[in-house]
């Protein structure tokens, strides 16, 4: 996943727009919801369709998902080096043209090299609509609480839920291209609630002073956000594992439902908890909610390859909805808790080189099922985990200190300054 920053200015009465900004959050939330929960994420309940329905096999289920998180990953380059394309409307509207295009396609072919090529388009354009939906999120609310872009982030998590019960419902009236193409009715429904999105606006001047730790004192934080990268990019290897075959893989020991069951689950826990995982940043550092929330992924993507049952399965997707996307919140606030230069994007970018490698890792253990890939992620993630203990004994936190001691600025006028990742 890209750059997410949650942490704002505290905004009070005087402060804040007339208009209420829930509508901007609804429309950024439906934006997130079909470029990322459906678009992206949709082919998870749709992949055991497809293996049993259209013959695909798992290592050609494992290509598809690397071609997606390629496509993924070209997207979210565009967006770092024409920085234009994140302020650009047309750049959203046409993203989710393609992005509606593309799962409308999925089932007029059998040819494995047509849908490589259709989910590699897909991965691009789910990148492009995230990096415009979220800073225009942040752009637009700088003045307001920063539970606002919080619940805007959760829908990813709502775009999860519904494609998940979108497919859990059509499994048993109708096969794997009625599936396709009712993810791309209700991708063209979001993309039509997010059309009139404004992106963010030009960044402005402003008389900020320095931010307080950066100069001299910068270097000695390079080697801790050395750890908190590696960390980052096992989350991204161990995480995206999980997120390719889980269905598949609780589908194969559980009754026909579980499977797309526990993925709606997914979707559902996930809506409300980068808001949570934001909160207890209030009570304790980066690094310890950071371990925290990896150990419970490790322990959440084991359960299905390790218990089995329906009861195994749901606390699963519970535990895994419910961190996924708080990792990526907590981890990206550390990076600027170090002050390391281009942090956003070069933890992102180390997580979608682990998103890359992932489902190519595991395809040679995907012949016998799925538990193996799934044991193998949560071994990745508790190496994630371990790096993270290993940053939290090191962890300059004279820098998180400084920064709350900072008082925030109130904004003069309309124009804010950038967004900084402050705790609540």
């Amino acid at each position: 996943m890209t750059a997410v920053r949650l942490r704002g200015p505290r905004s009070t009465p005087s402060d804040a727009p007339p208009n209420s900004p829930w509508g901007h959050v609804v429309r950024a939330a439906a934006a997130l919801a079909a470029g990322m929960g459906v678009g992206r994420f949709v082919y998870t309940p749709i992949l055991p369709l497809m293996n049993t329905q259209a013959g695909l096999s798992a290592d050609a289920g494992a290509h598809l998902a690397t071609a997606n998180y390629v496509g993924y990953l070209v997207g979210a380059l565009a967006g770092i080096l024409v920085p234009a394309l994140v302020r650009s409307r047309v750049a959203l509207r046409g993203s989710l043209l393609v992005l509606t295009a593309g799962l409308a396609a999925m089932p007029l072919t059998h040819s494995t090299g047509v849908w490589l090529v259709l989910r590699l388009l897909a991965g691009v354009a789910s990148a492009l609509i995230f990096v415009v939906a979220v800073s225009s999120l942040l752009g637009h609310l700088r003045q307001h609480p920063a539970h606002l872009p919080g619940w805007g982030f959760g829908g990813v998590g709502a775009g999860i839920a519904l494609s998940g019960l979108l497919v859990l419902v059509l499994r048993s009236a109708a096969d794997w291209r009625a599936a396709w193409w009712a993810a791309a009715v209700l991708a063209a429904v979001l993309g039509a609630v997010s059309w009139n999105l404004r992106p963010e606006p030009p960044p402005a001047a402003t008389g900020e002073s320095p931010t307080p730790g950066a100069g001299p004192s910068a270097p000695r934080t390079h080697r801790w956000f050395a750890v908190l990268c590696a960390s980052y990019t096992l989350e991204g290897v161990g995480y995206i594992i999980a997120g390719t075959f889980l269905v598949a893989a609780i589908g194969q020991g559980s009754p026909g439902w579980t499977g797309s069951g526990a993925w709606v689950l997914v979707g559902v826990a996930a809506v409300p908890s980068s808001a949570l995982w934001a909160r207890l940043g209030r009570r304790w550092s980066g690094p310890d909610v950071l371990l925290a929330a990896l150990v419970l992924q490790a322990i959440g993507i084991a359960l299905p390859a390790l218990v089995g049952g329906v009861a195994a399965a749901l606390i699963s997707a519970m535990l895994f909805g419910a961190t996924f996307i708080g990792i990526s919140t907590i981890a990206l606030a550390t990076g600027a808790d170090l002050r390391f230069p281009r942090s956003v994007a070069l933890l992102t970018a180390g997580y979608s080189v682990g998103q890359i490698l992932g489902p190519l890792l595991v395809a040679p253990l995907l012949q016998d099922g799925y538990r193996q890939a799934l044991i193998l992620a949560s071994l990745v993630v508790l190496a994630a985990a371990a790096a993270a203990g290993v940053l939290r004994i090191g962890f300059p936190r004279h820098l998180t200190a400084a920064r709350r001691a900072v008082p925030v600025p109130r904004p003069a006028s309309a124009e804010t300054g950038p967004m900084r990742a402050e705790r609540p």
